[in-house]
C-alpha cells in the first residue's frame, strides 16, 4: 500500500485500476512494473469514492499509460454455482476526461 501523497505529479504510472466493489463504491490501485499496489488516502485508509470520475480526476497530473474499471462478480456464489477454475474478472478501459484541469 502506498499513500497517494507520496506519488509525484508528472510521475509515469503503468496502469490505474478502479475497483468496483459495490453499488457506487470504488477503490483504487496502481500497477507499476507488473506489481499491483493499493492507494491510501490521507488517513491511511484505502482510497475510496462514490464516483469513478472523482478518482479519475485525482490522476490528471500523472502520466497514466492506461486506466481501467475492474469488476469481479460474486454472482456464481450467490446462485450456488460451482467454483470456477478461472477468474470472472472483467476490466473495461476508461478514457481520460481531463476533469481535474480548469
Amino acid at each position: 500500500m502506498i499513500p497517494f501523497r507520496t506519488l509525484s505529479p508528472g510521475q509515469v504510472i503503468d496502469k490505474v485500476i478502479i475497483h468496483s466493489l459495490d453499488w457506487s463504491l470504488y477503490q483504487v490501485s496502481i500497477e507499476q512494473n507488473g506489481k499491483e499496489t493499493w492507494i491510501l488516502d490521507r488517513n491511511g485508509q484505502p482510497m475510496t469514492a462514490r464516483n469513478i470520475l472523482e478518482l479519475e480526476a485525482k490522476f490528471e497530473r500523472f502520466q497514466v499509460a492506461s486506466m481501467v474499471l475492474r469488476h469481479e462478480s460474486a454472482y456464481d456464489e450467490m446462485v450456488n454455482q460451482p467454483v470456477r477454475q478461472g477468474t470472472n474478472r472483467m476490466e473495461v478501459p476508461i478514457g481520460r476526461n481531463r476533469l481535474g484541469r480548469s
